[in-house]
């Protein structure tokens, strides 16, 4: 039997979206201060380039807008 469209999307979502969840989790791991070293400024800049993301990946569900090209780096 071939999957829909729809069966297509929440399989592929729901790996995406976990594969998501994950790195965000790994990316947590970076807080402990006994093994890394950073100030208030990298982490202000970490998480507004990911709500950054979020943002324009929601806006290309509901406004259908193009995907922005962002590349995160510190400095």
């Amino acid at each position: 039997m071939t999957e829909n469209e729809t069966e297509r999307f929440k399989r592929i979502a729901e790996k995406r979206t976990n594969k998501i969840i994950k790195t965000i989790q790994l990316l947590g791991n970076l807080s402990n201060t006994a093994t890394y070293r950073y100030n208030d400024k990298d982490i202000e800049k970490i998480f507004l380039a990911l709500n950054t993301e979020i943002k324009a990946c929601r806006a290309r569900f509901v406004e259908k807008t193009e995907k922005a090209n962002n590349e995160f780096k510190l400095d």
